[in-house]
């Protein structure tokens, strides 16, 4: 056996060819199918036609049969008179045309003088308005070839053709292996160091997808003798195996020992960012991949290694990729050792898209969720500085992204009521982009963004968002609707075992504190009301740890990961903290006034100027609404 590539950096382009080059006398069987049960199937050899469509020369108008030289005296005027039964017959669209005759004159074209008769005043020229036999598709002609997934306008051109059967391969059936000591099913009782398994979930669904027939396996815990009989018994059984976690190199990562033992690993890791520790072998002859654990790392080895693999085992090349051009709002980095994959918001802003990164953590699984698309950064750069035009694999349609009002700033829950309201009426989509209040700022002011949500105190006049608007972005009108005014308080655990009631009490007791990013209103804030208190940021422990919304504060505190954290009343109440108010604060919609005119930006208004939003927030507890919808425009 040659040597295994451990942990090696080879292109993912390579790995690919060089995987396929091994398996390539792998092939599944062939079964013949009903033509209208083949939508997605791969044909295994070409199809031809049996018979002609039509299958006979047929009318494509509503009128009266003729021969067309019988016709050729007529004219406006000298009209010519016709008899049916001697010189037409009448017909409609569809009806098949006698040989003796040779032309159809629609009936507008005619005029009536009697039950049997008609004139007609131009000649009819052959074979118009006829469709002759063999006009769609002719008896033995090549109407798929071999190696072509089926679609629903190929089923009816199949069967037009008669065609009733099909020969396919057969589709691969997939063994999903989930591994690991930590994971736990679905409704499991849950103890602290349990992981929900749900990745072999995501990997049946997408391999039902791709056109195979996915059987997930009863979880398998770190021991190597039953993860070999598992392997094994799945490799008898099935097409193709998918191992995941365990493909790294930890004391208790199996699968490449597993594979190694039942048959090769041919590949043990490839250069992309996340995904790197994917592992590409065969076992009693059938291909298997060890698929690393974490849920993003193990989604871009679905999407671009399994999708191949489930294809290529048919005979069939995917590519079923789609690029847009988008512009970078902020600076991309990258290691030039990896093909990165990076999750990105789409906005289509003045005819361009623009792209925001959002989280790139191999475990962020809601980056997934949340993404518009994929920039992949290339092995040999080290990323694209903000403004560059790069180019974006789309995760969804270009209509749903156009339809998309994009927020960019700062987050808070009502966001995503206002965003789920709005879907609910069709059409149009809020995304919103969580990189705080002057983040919103910074991206009106370069056009990235149809507006920014923002509470940005002056330190000095104590106003709130007007100053910054003006100050960063002088040469745009920006209109400001009024949103919300909340309460900004210090979140602590239920019952406030550490006693705390203001903020000179966390410097003192040495509380545990998890701050918000630089730039965030939040953040802003509480530096005002350190300096206002004449406290330093180090005496605040915490202060340079930094999370990104309202509810994951809330969640670090409710987790006994921090002692407490500044965020509004209704994070605190969703995750049952115990809140003390610091200060009130007016969060506002900032917006050039031309997308005013927008209707999509019209119909978000109307939403949250609804009652139905206003009870939401009644539900969530901590809002004025006083001045809801009312426009600003300075």
């Amino acid at each position: 056996m040659e040597r295994n590539i451990y942990l090696s950096n080879i292109s993912l382009e390579k790995a690919i060819d060089m995987y396929f080059e091994r398996i390539k006398d792998f092939r599944l069987g062939t079964e013949v199918v009903k033509t209208h049960e083949a939508k997605g199937r791969i044909t295994a050899k070409p199809v031809f036609a049996k018979i002609s469509s039509p299958f006979y020369n047929s009318s494509a108008v509503d009128g009266i049969a003729v021969v067309a030289k019988n016709t050729f005296t007529a004219t406006d005027r000298n009209p010519l008179r016709l008899k049916e039964g001697k010189d037409y017959i009448v017909v409609d669209t569809g009806d098949p045309i006698p040989d003796e005759y040779d032309a159809v004159i629609m009936v507008e074209d005619t005029i009536k003088v009697s039950e049997d008769e008609v004139e007609i005043i131009k000649p009819a020229i052959p074979w118009q308005n006829i469709r002759q036999m063999g006009e769609d598709i002719v008896e033995g002609q090549l109407i798929l070839p071999q190696s072509h997934r089926i679609r629903p306008v190929d089923i009816g051109a199949l069967i037009a053709g008669g065609v009733f059967d099909v020969e396919v391969y057969k589709r691969p059936r997939v063994a999903i292996i989930p591994t690991g000591t930590e994971i736990v099913e679905p409704g499991a009782h849950l103890k602290i160091g349990d992981i929900i398994e749900f990745n072999s979930r995501v990997f049946a669904a997408l391999v039902e997808e791709y056109g195979g027939i996915p059987t997930r396996f009863n979880i398998v815990k770190d021991d190597f003798e039953k993860l070999l009989e598992t392997v094994k018994k799945a490799a008898e059984e099935y097409d193709v195996v998918l191992l995941n976690a365990g493909s790294s190199a930890g004391r208790e990562d199996y699968s490449k020992k597993v594979i190694e033992t039942l048959g090769e690993v041919y590949i043990h890791g490839v250069a992309i960012k996340p995904g790197k520790p994917v592992i590409l072998g065969r076992v009693l002859n059938k291909p298997i991949v060890g698929i690393p654990g974490f849920p993003v790392s193990a989604f871009f080895i679905m999407e671009n290694i399994v999708k191949k693999l489930v294809n290529f085992v048919q005979g069939y090349d995917i590519k079923d990729k789609k690029y847009i051009e988008a512009q970078l709002s902020k600076r991309v980095m990258s290691s030039s050792k990896y093909l990165e994959f990076v999750r990105v918001k789409l906005g289509y802003i003045e005819g361009k898209y623009i792209a925001t990164p959002i989280e790139r953590g191999a475990g962020a699984t809601m980056s997934l969720v949340r993404a518009d698309g994929v920039l992949e950064v290339p092995e040999e750069l080290e990323g694209y500085e903000k403004g560059s035009v790069v180019n974006i694999n789309l995760l969804k349609a270009e209509d749903e992204i156009k339809n998309t009002i994009l927020c960019i700033g700062s987050h808070d829950i009502i966001l995503d009521i206002a965003a789920d309201l709005l879907a609910k009426k069709g059409r149009y989509n809020l995304a919103s982009a969580h990189v705080g209040s002057m983040g919103g700022i910074l991206a009106l002011k370069d056009k990235e963004t149809h507006f920014a949500t923002v509470h940005l105190l002056d330190m000095e006049t104590g106003e709130y968002n007007r100053t910054y608007i003006r100050k960063y972005i002088p040469n745009r009108k920006i209109a400001i609707i009024k949103f919300v005014k909340r309460i900004q308080g210090l979140m602590v655990k239920r019952g406030n075992p550490l006693n705390i009631h203001s903020i000179e009490d966390i410097a003192k007791k040495g509380a545990r504190f998890v701050n918000r990013q630089k730039g965030s209103g939040t953040r802003i804030l509480f530096d005002f009301e350190l300096k206002k208190l004449g406290i330093s940021p180090r005496d605040i422990k915490g202060y340079e740890r930094e999370d990104y919304t309202h509810i994951s504060v809330a969640a670090q505190v409710a987790k006994n990961n921090a002692d407490c954290g500044l965020g509004v009343f209704s994070a605190a109440q969703i995750m049952d903290l115990d809140f003390i108010p610091v200060a009130n604060e007016e969060y506002d919609i900032a917006i050039p006034v031309e997308y005013l005119e927008l209707d999509g930006v019209k119909k978000f208004i109307e939403v949250i100027s609804s009652e139905e939003f206003k009870k939401e927030l009644d539900r969530l507890g901590g809002y004025d609404y006083s001045d809801l919808g009312k426009i600003i425009i300075e």
